[in-house]
């Protein structure tokens, strides 16, 4: 038995990237271009028919990062909203919403309590392999929230060894706030193990994230002192579980994951000056995700797999008066202030790839599921049903033609769905160095339960479900122009050009009661159209420098153009550029990396009063900048150092020139983007025994 100790210094932990792949597919050490989401097999990125992004583990451990969105946010297309009343963020893609954009995690939809995607946040950033983002809508092969695109979330499996233990603590600031630990700062522990023989596997997870919030007022500040300052966030504790058994022979495979989190969220609602009394309030998020998994490869021509899952959520308000004279507490009474919200989901998709011959291959698949609700802010215990059956198709036209034609059948227990969703995707190789990928899709999202019959009524929102919304549909357009070369082997050049129309209508949207604006409810807006591109370049010389620039041009219909004597522009547009630069140091076992985003400002259109006439009016969210810098250094082939700064500009919030007010979704006043600049170290441990 030989046994290798390492201890890495870091703030992403030890992360192993493995993949089985096929001999066929893609060549077996070049594990960073292989992408599964969608596809028939494991397979390199130029292989695909779609135009798909990926961040590997690697590019998560020196981004230090401690949530998904801290990869993201300095991805081309990717924006982010926080509300700090509820602890939650949501996501934009390309235009699109969150309820537009399916999170998947090892292809398992991941379940969410409102519209927003807050799922995004709760998964264990320590597990990950790697994110496969596809763009455009895959709502034939993924169905609903597919109209955006599909984050596909994908877990480590066991390390190589036959034991793996590895350990791994991390200490970053919130702006100038910081204790050794625990309270203020955000303080990282995870602890995991993995065990595999020539059959069997199995690893195992647990991980402490604990922020102490920023900016908080004290426990004792009044009512007026905390509504003063809206930029407070709040603290969040989050624990969070994993474990995955797996047994592979020969040409049959079957593993279990299940993934758990608690997550409790600390409000402050400030001191009545009068009684000494105030509200605290606890949001606490029990999350349990189940998933099986298994394939069977009958022959070379016929392969059957076959996935269930099934998540149970739960968000519990629980709201106490507390008595600072003598540190009593009573339940408090106010509309939403003891509540609990529980969803839960069921998953089955069953495929089957069958290779006609080395030029035609089909998978035809079926899909259900169940999306049910209960609860005191609920209307009844609703159930969803969504039954699907699919099919695609990949022909090969010689050398350099791949067509995959697609339709998707779906019968909604609610809606009557469109009798077929189909798909067009299309790749040509040009030349040796250059690929053209072309798509249309029609998409179908029927409105989720919380949507339909979810009311959120608390101190700071009013948010009321409507039973009466329509379906979306959507039709969508993109290409892609690949331009990739190597020189010699030291240098390589990638260049991807994309286009991509997108037009929804019935598109699902929050809007002010007519009656009452205090009321935010959901309605059905006619149309919404999102249209742009991007232009993303990756640079790599001797494997010593890798670099890219990228910048996207995305429109987001006005919403009024053509509904008024008003002339004004049917789209709005903003402008993002990003460059990511990796150094590596190979005599000194080091390494530098930067990312940078430049966002900019955000513009819309708005209706508004002024003199008892109504006025449309420009507003605008403003631009800003925002770049990480990490220092990784590994010293006697065991410790790896790895420090660094988070939001080194110091953004904290954004200039906002809207000027309305009232509902639940106020987009008047600054927008909270962060906590301020942040500085971070790590310690990770990792223990392979062969």
């Amino acid at each position: 038995m030989k046994i290798y100790l390492s201890i890495a210094l870091s703030l992403c932990g030890f992360v192993t990237v493995a993949q089985e792949i096929k001999v066929d597919t893609t060549k077996a050490n070049d594990l960073k271009d292989v992408v599964v989401t969608g596809q028939y097999g494991p397979q390199t990125l130029r292989n695909s028919v779609y135009n798909i992004r990926t961040i590997t583990a690697e590019r998560i451990k020196l981004r230090a990062a401690t949530n998904v969105q801290q990869v993201l946010n300095t991805e081309l297309g990717f924006r982010f909203s926080n509300d700090l009343t509820l602890g939650t963020t949501d996501i934009q893609l390309m235009g699109m919403t969150g309820r537009n954009v399916k999170i998947l995690l090892d292809g398992i939809p991941m379940a969410d309590r409102s519209d927003t995607r807050e799922s995004l946040n709760q998964i264990d950033i320590n597990t990950i392999e790697r994110i496969e983002i596809v763009e455009g809508p895959m709502s034939v092969v993924y169905g609903a929230d597919a109209l955006a695109g599909v984050i596909n979330i994908i877990t480590k499996n066991p390390a190589k060894s036959l034991l793996n233990l590895s350990a791994r603590v991390q200490e970053e600031s919130a702006g100038n706030e910081y204790e050794a630990l625990s309270g203020k700062g955000n303080h990282i522990q995870n602890f995991s193990a993995s065990w595999k023989n020539s059959h069997w596997s199995a690893l195992a997870g647990f991980t402490h994230n604990d922020f102490g919030g920023w900016n908080l007022a004290s426990k004792t500040a009044t009512i007026s002192e905390v509504a003063a300052v809206t930029n407070r966030w709040k603290p969040k504790e989050q624990y969070l579980g994993n474990t995955k058994i797996g047994y592979r022979n020969n040409n049959f495979s079957i593993w279990y994951r299940l993934d758990g989190l608690k997550e409790d969220i600390d409000v402050r609602n400030g001191l009545n000056p009068n009684t000494y009394k105030g509200l605290l309030q606890t949001y606490t998020t029990h999350r349990y995700t189940q998933q099986l998994q298994s394939e069977y490869k009958i022959s070379n021509k016929l392969q059957l797999s076959a996935i269930a899952g099934y998540t149970n959520l739960e968000r519990a308000t629980r709201t106490v008066i507390h008595d600072f004279t003598n540190n009593t507490e009573e339940f408090s009474t106010g509309a939403g202030e003891q509540d609990i919200a529980k969803f839960n989901t069921t998953n089955f998709r069953a495929t089957a790839i069958y290779s006609l011959n080395q030029l035609v291959s089909f998978q035809p698949g079926f899909e259900y599921n169940r999306d049910a609700a209960s609860g005191q802010r609920i209307k009844g215990s609703p159930v969803i049903n969504d039954y699907a059956a699919f099919i695609t198709a990949e022909i090969k036209l010689g050398n350099g033609v791949n067509i995959r034609p697609g339709l998707r059948f779906i019968k909604n227990s609610i809606y009557d769905a469109p009798p077929v969703i189909p798909s067009l995707n299309a790749k040509f190789i040009l030349s040796q160095n250059l690929d053209l990928r072309l798509a249309y899709a029609k998409g179908f999202r029927s409105p989720a339960l919380r949507e339909l019959y979810y009311d959120f009524v608390d101190a700071s929102h009013k948010i009321l479900g409507n039973p009466d919304l329509k379906a979306e549909e959507s039709n969508s357009f993109n290409g892609s122009l690949v331009w990739s070369a190597i020189h010699h082997t030291d240098v390589e050049l990638r260049s991807t050009l994309t286009g991509f129309y997108n037009l929804v209508n019935n598109r699902i949207d929050f809007a002010t009661s007519p009656t009452d604006n205090t009321v935010t409810t959901l309605v059905n807006i006619s149309r919404y159209k999102t249209t742009g591109g991007t232009l993303d370049n990756v640079f790599t010389y001797k494997k010593n420098l890798q670099a890219s620039l990228g910048i996207s041009y995305i429109g987001r219909y006005s919403g009024f153009s053509g509904d008024n004597n008003i002339e004004i522009p049917e789209f709005v547009w903003a402008t993002e550029i990003n460059s990511n630069i990796i150094y590596t140091f190979p005599k000194i076992r080091g390494s530098v990396s930067l990312f940078y985003k430049y966002t900019g400002s955000l513009p819309s259109y708005q209706l508004s009063t002024e003199n008892s006439i109504n006025t449309i009016k420009l507003t605008k969210i403003g631009d800003f900048h925002t770049a990480d810098i990490m220092l990784n250094k590994n010293l006697f082939r065991s410790i790896t150092v790895n420090a660094g700064i988070k939001n080194l500009l110091n953004v904290t919030q954004l200039t906002n020139t809207s000027t309305v007010t009232g509902g639940a979704h106020s987009s008047g006043g600054a927008v909270p983007y962060s906590y301020g600049r942040s500085y971070v170290l790590g310690l990770s441990y990792n223990l392979d025994v062969l």
